[in-house]
């Protein structure tokens, strides 16, 4: 069981704990408010959480190392 929790909020709450240490905010505020927006609106929240996290993918991925061809 604390491993299935363990996944959920590594990779669920990832956006969530991004945009609390980019705003110097706590996560459980960040967590709340998309809580609470996603009530307000009916869900459509979602959107909004799924942009957010491939943009944090993607600049992931784009500050990686990177190795060069001639150093294979």
């Amino acid at each position: 069981m604390n491993n299935l929790k363990y996944f959920v909020e590594s990779k669920a709450f990832g956006v969530c704990s991004y945009l609390g240490e980019r705003l110097h905010m706590p996560k459980k505020n960040i967590r709340l408010f998309f809580i609470y927006l996603s009530f307000a609106t009916a869900g459509s929240t979602i959107v909004p959480y799924l942009i957010l996290a491939f943009w944090v993918k993607l600049r992931e991925y784009v500050n990686s190392e990177r190795t060069a061809v001639w150093d294979l």
